[in-house]
């Protein structure tokens, strides 16, 4: 893992796998594993597979479409260029949307993990959510969000010791430890699915960064199922573990800091700390790259005057500062207030609703393979649907 640049400044294809996995693993699986167990009960695993498989066809479609524009962008430039300019509007709001929700939920999970390695000061897990945000917006402005090489070490770092957890967990696996008090049926495997499907948002980004690739189609073409399959492999490997080390109903009890809580049955205070750092340089990496991101997407929007005209500004460092304080002040207040639940299930409505539209645009466009855009789209939006009624207690 030590390539980071080519020769001529381009990024590769271990730097374009790091910012995809660090996009998704960037909180997503520390936050989320307590909602998605309480859903799907011992069908967990089979609910991040269930999320996996849409996030494949949707970076299948993603890939397809890029390299058959071949230029950078993401939804929402496809469909500007196709000309359904208003649709194209809907889907970046809808996006930014999901992108402070994103923000707002790596920054509570920030907070929690420190705050519960501290003591359990109730004051301290929204001071430190708070303070995440800010030191984070700060780089941006200052012009700093994007690093590819810190991002290797970061996604090493944490996977390595996610890895570690998992195989402590795995070493004493029973079937039964899997069990809680009311075993939802099996439309809890959807449910747990769409809840967390924020937890595959992040994969998408590396779209924006097209034009610095080396040898970009094909690096495209090959980056999904490798960053996707190494998010899937994690996240279903540590839903099997965790359990193994705390117990299930703990999990869901505890489930904002349930992996802090894991590394501690395993290592004690060692392990607390090991997962703490893991849950900080995790969520703080990932509020740093998204808020990079989804700032230039809103600067772009404005530019096609789908938004306020002062958001189009750069400050000295190059940063779109009024783009980057606006959504970062969202994420803040949302972070501060917002409970986890609330938060994960926004943010997935969101990215399930702007993926199924990615492989809906595929198929319409007739790019990648129709064996996969289709069933993406239709699994997207069938998810989209049952999370819906979910939230409002229809199932």
């Amino acid at each position: 893992m030590t390539e980071k640049r080519s020769a001529d400044g381009q990024l590769g294809l271990a730097a374009v796998w790091a910012i995809a996995v660090g996009g998704m693993v960037g909180g997503g699986i520390f936050s989320t594993l307590g909602v998605v167990i309480a859903n799907a009960g011992h069908w967990a695993t089979l609910s991040f597979v269930l999320g996996g498989m849409v996030a494949y066809a949707t970076g299948h479609s993603l890939a397809a479409l890029t390299v058959d524009k071949d230029e950078a962008g993401g939804v929402y430039s496809f469909l500007r260029d196709l000309g359904f300019t208003r649709l194209a509007r809907g889907s970046a709001w809808v996006l930014l949307a999901g992108y402070v929700l994103t923000c707002a939920v790596y920054a509570y999970t920030f907070g929690a993990y420190l705050g519960h390695a501290s003591g359990g000061l109730s004051w301290l897990p929204p001071a430190m959510a708070a303070a995440a945000i800010l030191i984070m917006t700060g780089l941006n402005l200052r012009g700093a969000g994007q690093a590819a090489g810190v991002e290797i070490a970061i996604v090493v770092i944490k996977l390595t010791i996610l890895a570690g957890l998992a195989a402590m967990g795995l070493a004493q696996f029973e079937v039964e430890k899997l069990s809680i008090a009311q075993q939802p049926g099996l439309i809890g495997i959807v449910i747990g699915a769409a809840s967390v499907f924020m937890a595959y948002e992040g994969f998408e980004l590396i779209a924006y960064d097209y034009d610095e690739m080396k040898d970009r189609k094909r690096v495209m073409r090959r980056i999904m199922p490798l960053a996707i399959g190494s998010a899937a492999l994690i996240y279903v490997l540590v839903a099997l573990a965790v359990p193994m080390l705390t117990g299930t109903q703990a999990v869901i009890e505890d489930g904002e800091v349930a992996l802090s809580q894991a590394g501690q049955a395993a290592l004690g205070t060692p392990g607390l700390i090991a997962v703490t750092i893991a849950a900080a340089f995790s969520t703080a990496s990932a509020i740093n790259a998204t808020l990079f991101s989804s700032a230039r997407l809103a600067r772009e929007v404005a530019q096609d005057g789908g938004l306020p005209d002062v958001l189009v500004g750069k400050n000295a460092h190059g940063s779109p500062q009024w783009a980057v304080l606006a959504l970062a002040a969202l994420a803040l207040a949302l972070a501060v207030m917002g409970g986890l639940d609330g938060l994960v299930s926004g943010a997935s409505v969101v990215f399930l609703l702007v993926f199924g539209t990615l492989n809906a645009l595929a198929l319409k466009e007739n790019v990648g393979r129709r064996w996969i855009t289709l069933p993406g789209a239709l699994l997207a939006f069938g998810a989209l649907m049952v999370l819906v009624l979910h939230m409002f207690g229809v199932i």
